[in-house]
């Protein structure tokens, strides 16, 4: 049996690694992949573009608006001369904001009086809308909690000591609240299902094109060891590029990793039992390379889209988030994550591998039992 399950992984990988082609998708793809997530998908917002309409042109308002410039997040665009100009601004674009003075904001504010202050804002992109109304929020507060204290200190001759609750944050894990540690570690769970899941599929059913099964089917070779010389190669494959996608995350986009390497070695291979399996499944129904593409681009979406990769799981309607249960991105996610930057162990994360064996031993057992069929 070892000698030929070494001819049969011989073979796969010759087969695999011959073409052009197959070498770019295996080792080419993951750190294009790498690359755009970390650098060009981001959730960060700074240097929103700001046009500033003051039709008060007061004091006050040059102070507010300059403050809004100083703070780091905005960068001024434009002066406002004209209303029709900042729907201009808006609908091209060149303006993600408009901050509006209406005529006596000063005079209101020196009578004492709540002064009003409007904020257009681009809302297409609305988790970016939300992050400037929040960094807005805090300048203007800020703003009006100056005016308030220097108000008092003039109607009583001096400062008043007043309590005050200051509220200090700190956040764990990712202390700088970089998006691209939040995605490169997703890039690896995302890389292992797409090679696995896909090659696995097409790999049998290229025998089946190039009409090489019957050969095979008539060979000493047993199912077991064919199943095991089908999956083997690409399983090995997925653990290289998680090896290399995790160095160049490392050392390239400084991503800490501050849990064990091995586990997550471990973690991968329970995940690779699942992906394994479906892409063996795959390949018991479909006649074409064609047909297994697309079917396994249709169960790759729906369980990217359920990972938690990039939408938040609690967010979801209570109906997905019960099916994000049968997904086992959604627990080797959870797994890459925490491993990455929390650096906890087995002790913690041992409820997220028991769901990783149990669903890769029911699809690889149900999977591999539907190829003996098949080949019969």
């Amino acid at each position: 049996m070892r000698e030929r399950l070494h001819h049969m992984l011989v073979k796969e990988f010759i087969q695999t690694l011959r073409n052009p082609r197959m070498r770019a998708m295996l080792f080419l793809t993951p750190v294009i992949q790498l690359f755009m997530f970390g650098y060009a998908v981001t959730t960060d917002v700074h240097s929103i573009t700001l046009a500033v309409y003051d039709l008060d042109q007061s004091v006050a308002s040059r102070e507010l608006a300059s403050r809004f410039v100083n703070s780091g997040y905005f960068v001024l665009v434009e002066s406002v001369a004209e209303p029709g100009r900042v729907r201009e601004l808006l609908d091209t674009g060149r303006a993600r904001a408009v901050l509006q003075f209406n005529r006596g904001f000063q005079e209101t504010l020196h009578a004492g009086r709540s002064a009003q202050l409007q904020l257009l804002l681009d809302g297409t992109i609305s988790n970016t809308a939300g992050i400037v109304l929040n960094y807005s929020s805090r300048i203007v507060n800020q703003f009006s909690q100056e005016l308030l204290d220097q108000r008092v200190a003039r109607l009583l001759g001096t400062p008043p000591r007043t309590a005050r609750v200051e509220l200090e944050t700190r956040a764990w894990f990712n202390e700088n609240l970089e998006s691209r540690n939040f995605f490169v570690p997703g890039v690896i769970a995302t890389i292992v299902t797409l090679i696995s899941l896909m090659l696995t599929s097409m790999a049998v059913v290229r025998e089946k094109e190039i009409g090489t099964m019957e050969q095979i089917l008539v060979s000493p070779i047993r199912p077991v060891e064919l199943i095991l010389g089908k999956t083997i190669p690409f399983a090995l494959l997925a653990l290289a590029d998680v090896i290399g996608i995790t160095l160049i995350g490392v050392f390239w986009f400084s991503v800490p990793v501050r849990g064990n390497v091995l586990l997550l070695l471990f973690a991968t291979g329970l995940f690779l039992m699942t992906s394994l399996g479906l892409g063996l499944l795959i390949s018991t129904v479909s006649q074409t390379q064609q047909q297994a593409m697309m079917a396994a681009f249709f169960l790759y979406m729906p369980a990217f889209l359920l990972s938690g990769f990039m939408f938040p799981i609690a967010n979801m309607p209570q109906a997905f988030q019960w099916l994000t249960l049968v997904n086992p991105l959604r627990y080797f996610m959870e797994i890459i994550r925490a491993i990455f930057l929390k650096g906890v162990g087995a002790s913690i994360l041992w409820p997220q591998m028991v769901a990783l064996a149990l669903l890769g031993a029911a699809t690889l057992g149900l999977s591999a039992q539907r190829f003996h069929k098949t080949l019969k």
